[in-house]
């Protein structure tokens, strides 16, 4: 059975910037803890995090690495994250799957967008949270500032449980053992202010304190882990990965500090569908039924698909049968692992709390609930919110033949990465993939070519631009064919009305008297949904209108399914001339991190890009997080200007805000480009 019990068992994320140091953190804990037996590097690509060949060459983590160590009595899950913002999907999908947040800040850098971004989405998740100063050794670091820069941009809960001393070569206790003197701040004081802080979330315990003046830390145990899991405390720990200072204090507080799986907010999994679903939290009981939570999914090249997922009650061991989602034909567990970054550890037994893995089970899927019950069906867990892939690039394979092939590749690339999206443009034939930036599609493509051995060419797709109707109008077409014999016959009235933006498309049916027989309807709104798919003034997807079929007639003989198709597809168009069509451009949200000094930069840039600034927020001393709004049109090599702009000190992302009337003349050039693709094929 399992070795260790869940409340001997510690699950945390390392999250944070790129560059912070999170890979190097986690080698080095790794070794303080006998793990491996010597630390690896990125710049020699040797770590237990980045074992995959690009991830080696880019020296940076692409995607999230699970790991787990024991120390003492107590087993650590750790999930060590990308931080550079085109990867974020992968942080964000590991909160799913752990008690704590433990946020890495460089010292070198101070808070950067993704240390903000991340502490905001662990507490909108109920995660405790954790601060990591990382590289308090280095040259010229202002760690009073940074800690000052902290407390500003997260509030005042956040306070140092150690300090650094020595000149960034080691750290002394500020909670456990209060003795010694720091490179900055007092020791005593530091202490005072943690008690202080966390008594407040026990009334008793305060008054106790109140009345003695101090109060011994095997006391303040289960205070601390409420205040952390109530957000009323945010401990603030220094370290240095590279020398190895603090790193032996940081799995002190791992073990000794934060919450195990039966102490930290219980996740919210909901039970039914729709309206009829009901909240319920599971039990970290390892004698009861089996729940569990798929939060990563790899395309292992050895053993094929892998589910890595959390568990969260019962016990799963070699041989359990497991239901996927909603599936009615169980699985059985052949063989139970761990991950060891790229190498998968045996175990029988995973208890909640744990991090496992099972393969190849096709059935298994990101964000699926794994149990062991018929009882347990139509069960989710509370949806992780990602942002939405904007960046785009088509798709056409060199080898004729490839293009099946194409899409198998894809679909198991999109089955690993949430954030990962795959279109076909029917109406120019393009396969679109789409994720969160440049970078994140410079990584899907070299894989596609190193590890699957294909010959892609790319280029920019169309804009998703869309049409839609701003007035009321009414259309008719009467679709009459005789050519000897039974000949086809059908005519329909309607009425088009604009919809409310992003309402989609309603079919009405008001016919009266059986003037349109019901079984011709459905071919009426095929006729509309051919338009709807491809557009009809400048072939783009047309949406937000209503049809109202009001009259029409009919031939017993003639009247045929295709003959309505046809009429209700003129019809539409018909009504859709004289209901003021416009074309629709997509809208996104850009936020920009750069230094202060170029704000006005990327304002002007900006706004010759027709967009606008929305707001700015202050980070850290010198760093802004401009907010805007700009066409995803004016966007293209957006990248590249803004790293010229800021010397490779910006960083932006982007998400899909609205749609909005393009311009006229972008309108008017749209529809001739449109109006002369059509001519040609024509010809």
């Amino acid at each position: 059975m399992a070795k260790f019990a869940t409340t001997h068992i510690r699950t945390l994320a390392l999250v944070g910037h790129g560059a912070s140091g999170k890979t190097t953190l986690a080698e080095a804990l790794l070794h303080k803890a006998g793990a491996i037996q010597s630390v690896g590097t990125v710049e020699r690509g040797t770590t237990v995090s980045d074992f995959e060949p690009l991830e080696k060459t880019w020296q940076h983590s692409l995607r999230s690495s699970v790991l787990h160590l024991e120390t003492g009595d107590t087993r650590v899950h750790i999930i060590d994250t990308p931080g550079f913002p085109d990867f974020i999907g992968q942080a964000i999908g590991a909160l799913a799957a752990v008690e704590t947040a433990a946020v890495v800040i460089n010292a070198t850098a101070g808070i950067e967008m993704i240390a903000s971004r991340m502490m905001e989405w662990a507490a909108a998740r109920r995660l405790c949270r954790l601060l990591i100063v990382n590289k308090i050794d280095a040259e010229n670091v202002d760690l009073p500032a940074i800690l000052a820069a902290i407390r500003a941009a997260f509030g005042k809960e956040c306070l140092p449980i150690n300090l650094p001393a020595g000149n960034g070569k080691r750290v002394v206790d500020c909670f456990f053992n209060p003795a010694g003197e720091a490179d900055f701040s007092s020791v005593a004081d530091a202490h005072r202010a943690l008690v202080d802080q966390v008594v407040e979330v026990d009334e008793e315990l305060m008054s106790l304190y109140l009345e003695q003046g101090e109060i011994e830390p095997e006391q303040l145990h289960a205070p601390f882990e409420k205040a952390l899991r109530e957000g009323h405390l945010v401990p603030v720990c220094f370290v240095s990965a590279k020398n190895g200072a603090g790193v032996a204090e940081l799995l002190d507080i791992f073990t000794k500090l934060l919450p195990n799986p039966a102490e930290g907010n219980p996740p919210l999994f909901t039970k039914g569908d729709g309206a009829a679903a009901v909240e319920f939290h599971s039990e970290p009981d390892p004698k009861k039924h089996v729940l569990a939570h798929v939060f990563k999914v790899v395309m292992d090249p050895f053993v094929g698909k892998l589910g890595v997922f959390r568990v969260y009650q019962g016990t799963v061991t070699r041989d359990t049968s497991l239901f996927v989602g909603d599936g009615r034909k169980p699985f059985k567990v052949g063989h139970l692992f761990m991950l060891q970054g790229g190498k998968n550890v045996e175990v029988d037994a995973a208890v909640p709390g744990d991090i496992a893995a099972v393969a190849k089970v096709d059935e298994i899927e990101f964000d699926r609930v794994l149990h062991d019950s018929h009882d347990e069906d139509h069960i989710h867990m509370q949806p992780l919110e990602f942002p939405t892939p904007m960046q785009g690039v088509a798709l056409r394979p060199k080898k004729r033949g490839d293009e099946q092939r194409i899409w198998e590749v894809l679909h198991r690339m999109i089955a690993e990465d949430p954030t990962l999206v795959v279109e076909h443009d029917p109406n120019s034939n393009e396969t679109v993939l789409r994720a969160l930036g440049e970078l994140h599609l410079r990584s899907v493509l070299e894989r596609m070519s190193s590890q699957f051995k294909l010959d892609i060419e790319t280029r920019p797709p169309r804009i998703p631009y869309r049409e839609t109707i701003t007035a009321p109008a009414d259309g008719f077409h009467r679709h009459k064919k005789q050519t000897g014999g039974a000949g086809q016959f059908g005519e329909v009235s309607l009425r088009v009305e604009p919809m409310a933006r992003g309402t989609g498309f309603e079919f009405v049916d008001s016919t009266k008297g059986g003037v349109i027989p019901h079984q011709f309807m459905p071919a009426v709104r095929k006729g509309v949904e051919q338009v709807l798919g491809s557009g009809a003034i400048a072939g783009f997807p047309m949406h937000d209108v209503r049809v109202v079929v009001y009259d029409g007639k009919h031939h017993p003989v003639d009247s045929k399914e295709v003959a309505f198709v046809a009429a209700g597809r003129k019809a539409f168009l018909d009504a859709i001339e004289k209901a003021r069509p416009i074309v629709l451009e997509p809208i996104v949200t850009v936020e920009v991190i750069c230094p202060d000094v170029k704000t006005g930069d990327i304002a002007g840039d900006l706004s010759s890009r027709r967009g606008q600034v929305t707001g700015t927020k202050g980070l850290q001393p010198g760093i802004l997080a401009v907010s805007g709004l700009a066409p995803l049109a004016e966007l293209e090599g957006y990248s590249a200007r803004l790293k010229s702009v800021t010397g490779g000190q910006g960083s932006w992302t982007m998400q899909l805000s609205h749609y909005e009337p393009a311009p006229p003349n972008l309108q008017q050039q749209l529809a001739t480009e449109y109006k002369k693709s059509r001519k040609q094929e024509e010809d």
